[in-house]
């Protein structure tokens, strides 16, 4: 099957290096021909490098690096079973990109969209078939992020659902299905993370380098929230954030911080930019976390559960399974631990004390239990993740 990928950027020309490394013949289309020469070269690297370390022989780099045609033109897309568009977060954009590209190729191509954060019924919309649209949400950097999230529309037909996860499936990819809503399920899930070490940082009881310390140190992430803004951009992460707050009509469980927004428009990036919650600047040392065990315990914890809760909400919406969602997690952005298998072993009844005792405190919404974990207090249980 010819796979089609419109978007020559980092994420486009990874999808891209996945489907030939299946064994695909790849089209990679975009209208900048810098940017295509820039992926060339990158793939070109990145095959020297795996052949260098005996990953594979010289002969398949050549193989996988001949099956990737690049272009300028989407009239190229012609003949595709697939083409997985991953462009500009731009909705308008989107929809005028799909109508383009159904009338190039044949009524059985599906058309796919790699969108992290946008309606995926609002792209099918633009096209005469919508039920072939469908989101296919890959990971940053796609040839070694495992998880690759299949969002159907309400349009989509189950037919190709069924066959757009067969085929990733066969990209040796570990994919989860999540209902079309905002962040899906790991930029919805994730969102405590960020959202809620801001929170502590804006009332004083920990600095960055605490918050991330109490994170990495004592709950296993390989990232405290802090470095990982920066590392994402913090224009990126407070994008997303304030995306999300509005689609889910000012809800808020994911209400912006202005720290991050003071951050974004400083220009205080993170690592792009030289300087975010922390200074890249040569020579600079990192801040000194307090290394407090006590205070780390209660940063966590009020991370913690408020993660479990927003993991327990998205099955209570039919947003993913329980099981989808601890893989989202783990394959996705590297937790740990599935949320709620952690939630398991922390003691769902513990969680649930934790977090009415936030909103006792607080009276914001922000920190209500969801129905789901409150009823399976109630009736004893736990969650099944296997």
């Amino acid at each position: 099957m010819k796979i089609s990928v419109l978007g020559a950027g980092s994420m486009g020309s990874g999808i891209a290096q996945v489907a030939a490394q299946s064994g695909h013949e790849v089209v990679l289309v975009d209208t900048n021909q810098d940017a295509l020469d820039k992926a060339k070269g990158k793939l070109a690297k990145i095959m020297a490098r795996l052949v260098e370390k005996g990953k594979f022989g010289q002969d398949i780099a050549d193989g996988i690096q001949n099956r990737i045609t690049y272009s300028t033109q989407m009239d190229d897309f012609a003949g595709s079973g697939m083409v997985i568009e991953a462009i500009i977060e731009n909705l308008e954009i989107k929809q005028k990109v799909f109508k383009t590209i159904e009338g190039i190729v044949d009524e059985n191509c599906i058309l796919a969209t790699n969108t992290s954060s946008l309606s995926v019924a609002s792209i099918a919309a633009a096209v005469e078939k919508s039920e072939r649209v469908i989101g296919i949400h890959f990971f940053n950097p796609a040839p070694l992020m495992p998880l690759v999230e299949i969002i159907p529309a309400v349009q989509t037909d189950a037919a190709v659902t069924n066959a757009a996860r067969d085929l990733v499936d066969s990209w040796k990819k570990v994919t989860v299905l999540a209902k079309d809503t905002p962040g899906f399920i790991v930029n919805r899930v994730a969102r405590p993370f960020y959202g809620e070490a801001l929170k502590i940082y804006e009332e004083g009881v920990a600095d960055f380098a605490t918050i991330d310390w109490a994170m990495t140190e004592l709950g296993g992430f390989r990232m405290g929230p802090f470095t990982l803004m920066d590392y994402i951009g913090n224009d990126i992460n407070y994008t997303v954030t304030e995306t999300v707050f509005k689609a889910f009509y000012y809800d808020p469980r994911y209400r912006p911080s202005f720290t991050q927004k003071r951050h974004s428009e400083a220009g205080w990036y993170g690592r792009k930019s030289g300087r975010g919650y922390y200074d890249y600047s040569e020579g600079v040392a990192k801040p000194i976390p307090s290394q407090d065990k006590n205070l780390g315990e209660t940063i966590l914890n009020r991370i913690l559960v408020l993660l479990i809760n927003e993991a327990a909400d998205a099955v209570f919406l039919n947003i993913a399974s329980a099981k989808d969602v601890d893989l989202a997690m783990t394959k996705g952005v590297n937790y740990p631990k599935g949320l709620l298998a952690w939630g398991n072993e922390m003691g769902l009844d513990k969680v649930l004390e934790q977090l009415d005792h936030l909103y006792a405190e607080y009276g914001d919404d922000k920190y209500r239990a969801s129905v789901l974990l409150r009823r399976m207090v109630r009736n004893g249980v736990t969650f099944d993740v296997k």
